[in-house]
């Protein structure tokens, strides 16, 4: 059969795998899995034997890109190679360096999914860079991905914990990135390399993970909150820094929208107007650490909102301060007000934290308090809820009531 889009998208799985050919270049097929997906393959003989060279999957791969690869291939083949070999060779000498290196390019290219099968987010990629380059390469880039064992997996997980990869590494000119170990470290940063190694099973450099079954450390659970004094301490601090003209409204406004609806840090930064729904008591974040995701917010938060001045031409509700961007400086900023209310320890997720438990205090349930938050498995989408239930509405407006209150306790004035 000609093999085109059409025609590999209506090829039916069967019980066992089998393979379908194109007419136009002899060698050049796909095989169809029991599962549906469907991988393009380059078929040829060498040394009296039968070999198959895989190229991609149907899907992040065209037709057309596949045949011109496998023309490469069944090229290189009538030139006297074989390239099934030369892969096996090369396979057979990756280091974990050079497997890094091309987990980072698949990913690059959409070729690795991440939550709910979707591509990893820049962000995500971000962070995974840093733990390559800080953790994995440092420790097991110039070893053999065919000769990593269990054991060598868990003693990385042991040097990473002991701190082993700590150091403080200039980023730019000025800048500089305090590299950490720990439990959380450990138990993160092997997860990613589960995961690399994963991907090369499925790029047969090998047919076991060697991560399976490692046991890793556990992180220590975040427990801090803010009691009814610190609450007033914090809005105390805020109110008399933008009276001084110490801090910009933008970062008042985001410490008080973090307190006051649960939501990420990166959440209330990448907030924009379009997607706060007065009428809805809420907020439709088109792009939430768990994908998109609807928030039930209280009156409070709707007052907060309505008072905050609009950026000509900006879409985002806290604009920066100069350019057309949104305001990315109010994690530095969160922590210059806490230095000014005298509360230690307190960071973005300790306000997330605090909002849960201060949920919790008002018996509310877990299930509820995980969709007030936007936890995986609670998240109420957009995509299926266009009026939230009112228990959510009240529970939302509950709960920023009471930390409003808490905030404004000792006298500090909401500027």
């Amino acid at each position: 059969m000609k093999l085109t889009k059409k025609a590999v998208e209506a090829l039916e799985p069967r019980a066992t795998d089998y393979l379908e050919f194109d007419d136009g270049l002899a060698g050049f097929g796909v095989r169809v899995w029991p599962s549906g997906r469907k991988t393009y393959v380059a078929q040829y003989r060498a040394g009296g034997r039968t070999r198959r060279v895989k190229i991609g999957n149907h899907g992040p791969l065209t037709v057309e890109e596949a045949r011109n690869e496998a023309r490469g291939i069944l090229g290189d083949v009538a030139r006297g190679e074989d390239p099934a070999e030369d892969r096996a060779t090369k396979r057979a000498s990756l280091t974990v360096a050079e497997l890094c290196d091309r987990y980072l390019e698949a990913t690059d290219a959409g070729l690795v999914m991440g939550k709910g099968g979707k591509a990893k987010k820049a962000s995500t990629l971000y962070v995974d860079r840093g733990r390559i380059e800080r953790h994995i390469k440092p420790l097991l880039g110039k070893k053999l991905v065919g000769e990593l064992t269990q054991p060598d997996v868990q003693r990385f997980v042991s040097d990473v914990q002991a701190g082993k990869t700590a150091a403080i590494v200039k980023t730019g000119l000025r800048g500089k990135a305090v590299v950490e170990g720990g439990a959380g470290t450990a138990a993160r940063t092997v997860g990613l390399l589960g995961g690399i190694l994963s991907f090369a099973i499925s790029e047969r450099v090998i047919t076991i993970n060697p991560a399976a079954g490692v046991r890793k450390p556990a992180g220590k659970r975040r427990t801090r909150r803010l009691s009814a004094e610190e609450y007033g301490a914090l809005g105390k601090a805020i109110a008399e820094m933008l009276e001084g003209a110490e801090e910009r409204w933008q970062a008042a406004a985001g410490v008080r929208l973090l307190a006051l609806t649960g939501c990420r840090l990166g959440e209330i930064v990448k907030l924009q107007w379009s997607e706060v729904d007065r009428a809805g008591h809420c907020l439709r974040l088109e792009d939430s650490k768990e994908g998109a995701s609807v928030r039930p917010v209280g009156s409070a938060v709707l007052a907060l909102l309505d008072g905050l001045q609009r950026a000509p031409g900006s879409p985002y509700v806290l604009p920066a301060a100069r350019g057309s961007g949104a305001f990315t400086s109010l994690d530095d900023a969160l922590e210059r007000i806490m230095v000014r209310a005298c509360l230690e320890g307190v960071t973005a997720h300790t306000l997330r934290h605090s909002f849960a438990s201060t949920a919790g205090d008002l018996g509310y349930s877990d299930s509820t308090i995980g969709a007030m938050l936007g936890h995986a498995g609670s998240t109420v989408t957009s995509r299926y809820v266009h009026h939230l239930d009112a228990v959510l509405i009240a529970a939302a407006d509950s709960v920023a009531a009471r930390i409003a209150g808490a905030l404004t306790a000792t006298g500090a004035s909401e500027s």
